[in-house]
């Protein structure tokens, strides 16, 4: 530590932030959960800032991987003053130009991000592929930028909290999805639900504040009480637990199967305009079994995707037949790194 002429110890200068930009939704979050745990090893003595929706910040930092939650949801708004001055800035959240603007705009030293035309900062980043998992694409991004990167370092441990009564080692229906193509018909999960009930299963459904109603009617539809309805209550915590609670899984390509995956719960996951080949769970973890017609389409369509309703109910419960009584332990936790920011 340096000494001033008047003989006092000046205060050590604070380290410059790493910030990252993933202003998107939950699964979006947890496939760049490996990403994050890469920089929190290269620069473990670093303030870590992530930009990401506020309702997100219990399992970001669930990660071990953040320091901080800077609250940025989508790219409409400038980012905070907080996020301003990094030595490092990493977008996570697309190729650019927005997103790659708009952590610029906040004066970083350095800049991580794919190469895009529009922004000449970026022109010595990797090169995007359209093609590419979605954990594997944030990982090569650090890696061909010099910082290593795992893409197997997937799994979450939760905070201790309640859970209901009647959810441990329960099915779990999660019939929702953002946008209306990734939607499988309620009136086929609620059979999928009286299968499991025929078959001596409890089961709940499960659904966020908006969707609450189509929780219930799935509910009502299969014959279930209403206390197997679990949707609008608390907040990511809360639904992390359902599923870490419960026995196996079914939902369709949105956060619930990231959970899914993060918490090595069994679970069947059904595809429409989306690949699993670039969303869905990893191809070595033999408990999650993926469902997909072969087609694509508009993930954001505002009707239910062609190939989605290729897959009949038959489909779903034969492969809830198939998935394994458990998943594997959870590996060993790994050692970090040490590195710093430039």
């Amino acid at each position: 530590m340096a000494v001033t002429p008047a003989g006092l110890r000046e205060a050590p200068q604070p380290r410059p932030a790493v910030v990252v930009l993933r202003a998107l939704g939950l699964g979006d979050l947890l496939t760049a959960i490996p990403a994050l745990r890469a920089l929190a090893d290269a620069f473990p003595r670093h303030p870590r800032l992530l930009a990401t929706p506020a309702v997100l910040a219990p399992l970001a930092r669930a990660s071990g991987a953040v320091d901080e939650v800077v609250p940025a949801d989508g790219l409409g708004e400038p980012l905070h003053r907080r996020l301003h001055g990094a030595g490092l800035a990493v977008n996570l959240h697309g190729r650019g130009p927005e997103s790659s603007d708009l952590l610029l705009a906040t004066e970083p030293r350095r800049l991580v991000a794919f190469a895009h035309p529009a922004v000449p900062a970026s022109s010595q980043g990797p090169r995007w592929r359209p093609d590419e998992h979605e954990v594997a694409r944030w990982c090569r991004l650090l890696e061909e930028s010099g910082i290593a990167a795992d893409p197997d370092r997937l799994d979450l441990e939760l905070p201790p909290g309640p859970i209901p009564h009647g959810v441990q080692g329960a099915t779990l229906i999660h019939p929702g999805a953002a946008s209306p193509a990734r939607r499988w018909p309620a009136e086929r999960y609620a059979e999928v639900a009286r299968s499991e009930v025929a078959g001596g299963r409890r089961v709940i459904v499960t659904g966020g504040p908006a969707e609450v109603e189509l929780a219930a009617d799935v509910a009502d539809r299969a014959g279930l009480p209403e206390s197997a309805v679990h949707a609008g209550q608390g907040g990511v915590l809360t639904i992390a637990r359902l599923v870490a609670a419960a026995d196996r899984v079914v939902c369709g390509d949105t956060g619930i199967a990231h959970l899914a995956t993060a918490l090595r719960t069994p679970s069947v996951v059904l595809f429409g305009p989306t690949s699993p080949a670039l969303w869905g769970p990893p191809p070595d973890r033999p408990w999650h079994r993926p469902l997909w017609a072969g087609t694509s389409g508009d993930p954001h369509g505002e009707r239910p995707d062609p190939g989605l309703l290729a897959i009949d109910v038959d489909q779903v419960t034969e492969a809830l037949a198939d998935l394994p009584a458990a998943a594997a332990p959870r590996p060993p936790r790994r050692a970090t790194a040490r590195g710093r920011v430039a």
